[in-house]
């Protein structure tokens, strides 16, 4: 796997237009230097893009499944000395294979629950007060895992933005990435419509994945992460802490320098020095959870983690996203940025409360019922959408 393609033209393959013309330009133009299979397990496994692009046969169900063996998180792309986007290639295939009905993967159930309760009436919650243009998308992680956070920073910036909104709901990046395209797109321009009809024009997140969803598709909205925010000011408190740690980029955001620097700015200014590893911004490896891959593949997900404690050392690493702390948590010490930044002490110690399933799901419960109490708002609302 991974030696050059000995194709000399592209087979011809009924398939959906936009997966024919990412596969005409992954042949046309890979030349196969092979730095990207160097960096990615799943490439060695499977071969060069160029070789892929050749053989790529949409007939068959061991072909379409290869596209959600792909991690999705662009680290070929970052890579490639021609800025060809593999990616592309592979969430193409991926809703070939919805088209086609070849995607119903049992393991991708839990997932696909977990977003339909995320965007359902009972963990939904809008709260828009008179004047509001700026709300608070603190995801669907960081709400479960680290309700404290999401409380600590509303209460934070509302003091610089009075009129600031919050909203619970989910993104809809797991359909996005589960090549589910029409559903995505249906679900999140409702929300996306929402929020323009209510005046909105600034999305500040908690969670790296759901930046790139809004940077891409909420047109006619602005939107920063919090670090840049609370990067600009002076953060609630600075315990000194003399442990070196290192930042971990997440992949969802590998190309957004400003994230990278707000964050390691809020670390500097904590005291704390970082050390950078290889593998960071432009060029950081995955966690393990992009793409949902470990859903069919453990072995390739968790890759990603093991390279990383590898590159690491005892070194203990800062990360801005929740899935990324808890994936990179299960192989070695990781800390949410947020749990510096609002309670140092105890996230030095290793004694920050992070939930887990099925207590995130509580915790969600509460911490709406908790901002349902906490706000009096002129426009509030429940989410009920769901496509025809």
């Amino acid at each position: 796997m991974g030696k050059p393609s000995k194709h000399e033209t592209l087979p011809d393959r009924e398939c959906r237009e936009p997966l024919k013309q990412e596969l005409t330009t992954i042949f046309a133009e890979c030349i196969e230097c092979n730095l990207c299979v160097k960096e990615c397990m799943f490439l060695k496994q499977y071969g060069t893009p160029k070789a892929i692009a050749a053989s790529f046969d949409p007939t068959e169900d061991a072909q379409l499944k290869m596209g959600f063996a792909c991690s999705l998180c662009s680290l070929c792309y970052a890579v490639c000395p021609v800025e060809i986007n593999p990616k592309a290639m592979f969430l193409e295939m991926r809703r070939e294979a919805v088209d086609r009905g070849r995607a119903e993967f049992s393991v991708h159930k839990a997932l696909r629950k977990y977003e339909k309760r995320g965007t359902s009436r009972l963990f939904t919650y809008y709260a828009l007060p008179e004047g509001c243009d700026t709300v608070f998308f603190p995801g669907c992680a960081l709400p479960g895992t680290r309700p404290a956070r999401v409380i600590d920073v509303f209460e934070h910036m509302k003091k610089k933005i009075p009129s600031l909104g919050i909203v619970f709901d989910c993104c809809i990046k797991p359909s996005l990435d589960l090549g589910r395209e029409d559903y995505f797109q249906k679900m999140f321009e409702e929300m996306h419509q929402y929020l323009i009809r209510h005046n909105v024009k600034t999305v500040l997140v908690a969670c790296p994945s759901c930046y790139s969803t809004f940077n891409e598709y909420g047109a006619g909205l602005s939107v920063k992460t919090i670090y840049e925010v609370l990067s600009a000011e002076t953060i609630p408190q600075k315990e000194s802490f003399s442990e070196t740690v290192s930042v971990h980029d997440s992949c969802a955001v590998r190309f957004e320098e400003e994230i990278h620097y707000a964050v390691r700015t809020l670390v500097h200014d904590l005291q704390i020095k970082v050390e950078e590893t290889k593998h960071k911004g432009k060029k950081t490896f995955c966690c393990g959870e992009g793409g949902a891959v470990g859903f069919l593949s453990k072995e390739l997900a968790r890759n990603w983690g093991l390279r990383k404690k590898e590159e690491n050392g005892d070194t203990r690493i800062v990360t801005y996203c929740a899935g990324c702390a808890n994936y990179l948590g299960a192989v070695a010490p990781t800390i949410h940025v947020l749990d510096l930044v609002f309670e140092s002490n105890r996230a030095r110690e290793g004694k920050s409360k992070v939930a887990r399933p099925p207590l995130t799901y509580l915790n969600r419960l509460l911490l709406k019922r908790r901002f349902k109490k906490m706000l009096s708002v002129p426009v509030s609302r429940e989410r009920k959408y769901r496509p025809i």
